[in-house]
């Protein structure tokens, strides 16, 4: 990303993961373009920070594939040095989180599931208890 937050490299992976070929996206605005509204802040102020040289390690926030599809991200965000060291724009490293977290979330719904029917077996056993 260049210090204008629109997009100069795109490599082979963010293509695969969210279906917009280079050409689609160079030169577009990263935030403006392709970041849902609700996330929108975020990502600009960690943009920002990397131009001032602060170096942001694992930001989470969601974007839309091409075809819509939501997809969890976790971003390393780093100063883009040109070769006298001024900075000259953003790289941004990513890492698709989308298939953990839904694990994670089939973790906590079979958790909690198997609570309520924990709670549900300890009241059954009380409640033949009481009525003995």
């Amino acid at each position: 990303i260049n210090k204008e937050g629109k997009v100069n490299e795109w490599n082979k992976k963010s293509a695969e993961l969210v279906g917009y070929t280079s050409d689609e996206v160079m030169g577009r605005n990263l935030v403006q373009d392709f970041i849902p509204p609700e996330f929108q802040g975020a990502v600009k102020e960690v943009l920002d920070s990397a131009l001032k040289g602060v170096i942001t390690s694992s930001f989470e926030f969601s974007l839309f594939s091409k075809a819509g599809v939501p997809i969890e991200l976790l971003l390393n965000a780093n100063p883009r040095r040109n070769a006298t060291g001024h900075i000259v724009g953003v790289l941004g490293l990513g890492q698709d989180m989308t298939e953990k977290r839904k694990s994670m979330r089939t973790e906590v719904d079979l958790s909690k599931a198997n609570a309520a029917n924990f709670a549900k077996s300890q009241f059954l056993a009380n409640m033949s208890h009481e009525m003995r």
